[in-house]
């Protein structure tokens, strides 16, 4: 993550007056236009975070680095993202440590690669498959905005995840993004170390249903599943409520350790 005055080439935040977010990147001499008039990026380039600024039609901005969530909400989908909220869990409760070797499927849209990348650190690997080429090519995209470059602790792999038994890898976690992943379980049990944990995202109790009863046959206990919803708050000095939106169901994660034997 960068500090210091913002530089043409990266990205940053936008923020209104009402709390609307837009993602903009910078370029010198380009303009971000907006409902409440245009802004010229040179205005903002050479600034440090937190600069107020005004368009030409006098609607104020305050600038701000994104942090992850404002990216991965923003940034252009191929798939479906994984939420923050959700994000957030799969990282606590499958136990991403610095330095863990962390197999994904699919990849998706690659909001939770870069989380993943983010938590196992330089020192740690994220193997993601992605079987779909239009989805990882979106992700190559999506990481490359973020970081530049694919980093080295980010390998994406085109084709099916039961691909990589035919390979020497081994993996403390697997964080799985399918349909049917009791498919891929003999698998993962070939390439998980024991004790590992696996966590999958399912958006209805019927796949949660059939995934927690392969578990068990396939060597895997200690499983838990919960689902996160998220209720954000108005607070004023008047008045503290709840908002009138939230974010509800988008998915279930059903969490499970590898036994030895």
């Amino acid at each position: 993550m960068k500090t210091g005055a913002f530089e043409a080439g990266e990205r940053i935040l936008f923020l209104d007056e009402r709390d609307r977010t837009y993602l903009v990147r910078l370029q010198t001499k380009g303009t971000f236009h907006t409902h409440g008039g245009a802004l010229a990026h040179d205005l903002v380039i050479g600034e440090p975070e937190g600069t107020r600024v005004e368009t030409t039609g006098g609607m104020a901005l305050t600038a701000f680095r994104p942090r992850f969530a404002d990216y991965a909400l923003k940034m252009p989908r191929g798939a479906q993202v994984i939420y923050p909220k959700d994000i957030g869990p799969i990282l606590v409760l499958t136990d991403i440590f610095p330095g863990a070797r962390v197999l994904e499927a699919g990849t998706g849209s690659a909001a939770l690669t870069l989380a993943l990348g983010a938590a196992v650190g330089p020192s740690g690997c994220v193997v993601s498959y992605e079987v779909r080429p239009e989805h990882r090519d979106r992700a190559v995209l999506n990481i490359e905005a973020y970081h530049g470059s694919i980093p080295p602790r980010l390998q994406l792999r085109a084709g099916d995840l039961r691909d990589v038994a035919q390979t020497d890898d081994r993996f403390d976690r697997a964080v799985l993004d399918l349909p049917q992943p009791w498919d891929m379980l003999p698998a993962l049990a070939g390439v998980l170390e024991p004790g590992g944990v696996l966590c999958c995202y399912l958006p209805t109790t019927v796949q949660v249903q059939q995934a927690v009863l392969a578990f068990e046959p396939a060597g895997f206990r200690h499983i838990e599943t919960i689902e996160t919803l998220q209720r954000s708050w108005h607070v004023t000095a008047r008045s503290v409520r709840p908002d009138h939106r939230m974010v509800g169901h988008t998915g279930f994660l059903t969490v499970a350790r590898l036994t030895g034997g």
